[in-house]
């Protein structure tokens, strides 16, 4: 099962249930490092890079038993090893956010330089700078090694408005003595749920949603039974896959607050929406029309760090674009090399200029046809399954496994709205 069939040209009616937040997943179960007591995580998606962090806590020598299909139970008491083996570092980049908790707790983290998407160059500057300014010692030979025998809080200037950096330093300074002010923190609502949670064990964390947390540490932290939010990368996928194949798509579990720079982004190609409570419906009657900037100029549509529009939807956003009346500039800011897998898209007939490794011209709308496609990241991934399903024909998509690292289920749920989606 390590591809996916796909015949496009059927619309998509039906109703999808928003899974648990990745995002928030995997450094909120990082987190449970730091208790002292149990602690249960609902709303977890069943997903493979969630598998793989727990795989990282029983090695540490944790405790991890499911509950039922998206809760688990974490004890952290009786961990004793603080090295992250090789073989699960290289499959997840998330496996950088146990240095942050096993240096606070347990004065000791060992861990191989982190895998996951080939995206470009992903640096860990900022997690290694912060974490030496709560006094922590880092060596860099084959293994990066984090030792202290007390963090103290301190004043941080994070470098970059790094996700993984920041929520590193927040797990590390909730134990430091003292107060740590940390600025030019993300705050992505994930970075948010990790704060959340981090409260709910006692840790006292103030700031949480801006790029400024005061955090005071605490001497300890208890358990807690935390749910995930729900994952609004999946919901701009969904609105992506409504707006190219039509039909009548009702997406549930939506957070409002998660919607402002969504609609920033979807608005300049057209696709607009209804929103009744934590219900969303896409409209999908009218054609997609690219909208351009006032005086009739071209639209960009571009990344920033959150509340700007998300780094992981650009590549959805080049497939409507292809479907859309009109030219939209995609400025991918942030990955050099997240914009390669256009080459794909054209090679099914989207008339695309792949300026640099950050920018692409889209012309649209395009029919695009079935082709042989190779998965290169979890998000491109997705693109591709978005743009077969709208394709005319037949398409077949190699390594799905990194679409399946960040989506749950996906060939069942999209076949139940009406996908021709299978594996084989």
């Amino acid at each position: 099962m390590d591809k996916y069939i796909i015949e496009g040209g059927y619309p998509i009616k039906g109703t999808l249930m928003l899974s648990g937040n990745k995002n928030a997943a995997l450094p909120c179960i990082a987190a449970s490092v730091l208790a002292e007591e149990p602690v249960t995580l609902r709303n977890i998606p069943a997903i493979e890079d969630v598998l793989v962090m727990f795989d990282v806590l029983r090695n540490l020598g944790g405790t991890v038993g499911q509950l039922d299909a998206h809760t688990w139970r974490i004890d952290s008491r009786s961990i004793s090893n603080y090295e992250v083996p090789e073989e699960l570092a290289r499959k997840v980049r998330a496996s950088i956010l146990f240095a942050g908790p096993l240096t606070a707790r347990f004065g000791k983290a060992i861990l191989p330089p982190p895998g996951g998407d080939t995206i470009g160059r992903r640096r860990i500057d900022t997690h290694i700078l912060a974490l030496q300014e709560l006094g922590a010692r880092i060596t860099l030979e084959n293994m990066l090694t984090f030792s202290a025998a007390k963090l103290v809080g301190a004043s941080v200037f994070l470098d970059e408005a790094s996700v993984t950096g920041t929520e590193n330093a927040i797990m590390a300074a909730v134990l430091a003595e003292g107060t740590t002010v940390l600025m030019n923190a993300a705050c992505e609502p994930h970075v948010q749920d990790l704060c959340r949670m981090l409260i709910q064990m006692g840790a006292e964390i103030e700031g949480a949603g801006s790029n400024r947390l005061t955090i005071h540490g605490k001497k300890s932290l208890g358990g807690t039974d935390f749910a995930i939010s729900a994952d609004y990368m999946e919901l701009g996928s969904f609105v992506g896959l409504a707006a190219v194949t039509g039909g009548d798509l009702r997406i549930e579990g939506v957070c409002a607050d998660d919607i402002p720079p969504l609609k920033v982004g979807f608005s300049k190609l057209g696709v607009t929406w209804e929103l009744k409570g934590t219900v969303l419906r896409p409209n999908t009657m009218g054609e997609l029309r690219v909208v351009p900037d006032i005086g009739g100029q071209i639209p960009k549509i571009d990344d920033a760090p959150w509340p700007g529009f998300p780094a992981d939807l650009t590549s959805i956003m080049t497939v409507i674009a292809t479907q859309a009346e009109g030219v939209a500039l995609i400025h991918e800011k942030m990955f050099e090399s997240r914009m390669f897998f256009v080459d794909k898209l054209i090679s099914m007939g989207a008339r695309i200029v792949l300026c640099d490794p950050h920018r692409a011209i889209v012309y649209g709308p395009s029919k695009l046809v079935g082709n042989v496609l190779v998965s290169p990241d979890v998000r491109a991934g997705m693109a591709m399954v978005i743009a077969a399903l709208c394709a005319e024909g037949t398409s077949v998509i190699h390594n799905v496994y990194q679409i399946e690292r960040g989506y749950e289920n996906l060939v069942g749920r999209l076949s139940a709205v009406g996908a021709h989606i299978s594996y084989c």
